[in-house]
């Protein structure tokens, strides 16, 4: 199992281009529109060159984020879990 940690939250109009392609992935795979003032949690997957993305306005609580990491073989640590939580 991979862990995932917090590499920021960004306003879609904010996010780094590193993390451009990632996002645009995520949205197409979710059929989902972005705005620009979206917030948007980027994690890193340690142990891969990869991220993993998550629009905070799809999510109504943390379980939700922890069983889309489980399904992707991720756990994400405890300081991450603590901030996403308080953007949710």
């Amino acid at each position: 199992m991979f862990i995932a940690t917090l590499a920021g939250i960004f306003k879609f109009n904010e996010l780094p281009e590193e993390y451009g392609s990632f996002v645009d992935f995520k949205a197409r795979l979710e059929k989902k529109e972005i705005d620009d003032d979206d917030e948007i949690a980027i994690l890193n997957i340690k142990g891969t060159e990869s991220y993993h993305v998550l629009f905070l306005d799809s999510y109504e609580n943390i379980n939700e984020i922890k069983e889309e990491l489980k399904d992707a073989d991720a756990k994400i640590n405890h300081t991450s879990l603590k901030i996403l939580e308080g953007h949710l």
